[in-house]
């Protein structure tokens, strides 16, 4: 089956609908640097606290030890913590900076018609 030809306005329409722009506010560049940090940061901050729940668990008798590992390899640690905050649809990015163009556009003129009309 040979593969379908699209139009230009067909690609981009997918491609508004498919593709994400980050828009969490830091540069695109630092989320490069930060994404991976983050994560690190994280996985160290679990295996610091199950390093710490397993020397309290050999100070104690073989219950609290059995307890202390069981919870270390179901990773109970792991609950919560960071999680990537999810890319905004290109679609509504694209949306918003269409409607906050049309809120600049005009802003001079119809500041000074407001300000001859309160005389």
């Amino acid at each position: 089956m040979p593969k379908r030809t699209r139009t230009p306005q067909d690609k981009k329409s997918l491609s508004i609908s498919r593709d994400c722009r980050n828009t969490f506010g830091e540069n695109q560049k630092a989320a490069r640097k930060a994404i991976p940090l983050r994560k690190a940061l994280e996985n160290r901050r679990i295996r610091r606290k199950d390093d710490r729940t397993l020397v309290r668990g050999l100070g104690e008798d073989d219950a609290a030890l059995d307890l202390a590992e069981s919870s270390v390899r179901s990773r109970v640690h792991r609950i919560g913590g960071w999680k990537k905050a999810a890319d905004e649809a290109l679609g509504a990015v694209i949306e918003r900076s269409l409607k906050a163009r049309g809120l600049r556009v005009g802003r001079k003129i119809r500041a000074r018609f407001e300000y001859k009309n309160e005389r």
